[in-house]
Parts: C-alpha cells; structure tokens; sequence
C-alpha cells in the first residue's frame, strides 16, 4: 500500500510536468522536423505549409496567406493540444486527405515539446 501511494503521488508531481513538454528541446525539433515547411515567430507567413503563430485554439485552414487543401478546410477541428498531438503523431489519421506530407512522430515526449515550443507563439 505504502508503494501505491509513492507511486501516485510521483505520477501526481511529474505527470503535468511531463505533460506540459520542453520549449527549448521543442524549439529544436520544431526546426529540424517542422521549420521546412512551417514558419513560427515574427514575420511568419505561410509557404510549402502555413505559418503556426497561434496555432492552438485556431480552426483547420483558417490562415489567410496559405492555400489549404479541402480536406483541411472542410475538417472541421479547431486545434486544442491533444487535437495537434494526435495530427503530429499520424497526421492523416485527424485529417483524412490532408496534402501535407509527414509521417508523424511517435515518441510522445517529442510531440510535447514541439507543442511548448507552439505555445511559446500563442497570444498574450
């Protein structure tokens, strides 16, 4: 009983933490796997992808300087955290008929530091 308890409360203090991801190590892959085709930050504006100032909260193929494909327009999500999870992890799985070519990231710590390093770009 006494290790269920340790284990609880550990996964209580670290769970959110771990949840919440790595800006910095985010900012990296963002640029490795992202940057490509993404822009972020001042000056961003759409390219081979849309700009992702803003991204969480935003509805799908909803940015003014980016042709979207139908499929993301007519999707119908607007992008919460756990939504744009599931898109970086099998992106075709959100949003069947999705132009963007990315085979996705597994490794979900992966996922929730390139989502800090998003919320970074978030309104004030």
């Amino acid at each position: 009983m006494k290790y269920a308890l340790l284990t609880l409360a550990l996964t209580l203090i670290t769970g959110p933490a771990l949840a919440a991801g790595n800006a910095e190590a985010g900012g990296k892959l963002f640029s490795k796997t992202c940057g490509g085709c993404h822009s972020i930050g001042e000056g961003a504006r759409g390219g081979f992808g849309p700009q992702l100032n803003g991204i969480i909260g935003r509805p799908a193929g909803t940015t003014t300087d980016y042709q979207y494909s139908d499929a993301m327009k007519n999707s119908g999500v607007v992008w919460t955290r756990d939504k744009l999870a599931a898109y970086i992890e099998a992106p075709k799985k959100v949003v069947s008929g999705t132009r963007m070519i990315f085979w996705g990231i597994s490794d979900q710590e992966k996922i929730q530091d390139i989502l800090a390093y998003l919320e970074t770009f978030q309104p004030k």
